[in-house]
């Protein structure tokens, strides 16, 4: 897990050094960079996890759709929630926060980290 963190510090890291004016963020692109480097967190985390079941490098999944498939056939056979978590993680970090830079509130930000953490330190 320990890259997996370091993605997700760095998110941190960058979020902390953008400008925030009231209850926003002023600048978006530093925004969308922190949640497209925590989805990288989360993705890492799963990759490691997929080594540690014996996947092999050029095995791992190279989609979303290869993550989904991955993590229901071996990360999350017996944890439905995992599943339904990585769902939530992949629209709130990927899309929202990433792909439309629909994110602004600081608060949010921090929640969204908080809880791709607690994934990144439950996958088995």
């Amino acid at each position: 897990m320990k890259e997996s963190l370091r993605y997700l510090q760095n998110a941190k890291e960058i979020l902390a050094k953008t400008p925030v004016e009231g209850n926003s963020y002023t600048d978006v692109k530093p925004v969308r960079e922190a949640f497209g480097t925590a989805y990288l967190a989360v993705l890492e985390a799963i990759k490691e996890a997929l080594l540690k079941k014996g996947i092999i490098k050029k095995d791992m999944p190279k989609s979303i759709e290869g993550y989904r498939a991955a993590l229901k056939k071996y990360l999350a056979i017996h944890n439905g929630k995992l599943f339904r978590d990585f769902e939530t993680l992949y629209d709130e970090l990927h899309i929202a926060g990433y792909y439309q830079g629909l994110i602004r509130d600081p608060n949010t930000a921090k929640g969204i980290l908080k809880t791709a953490k607690y994934f990144i330190e439950k996958i088995p």
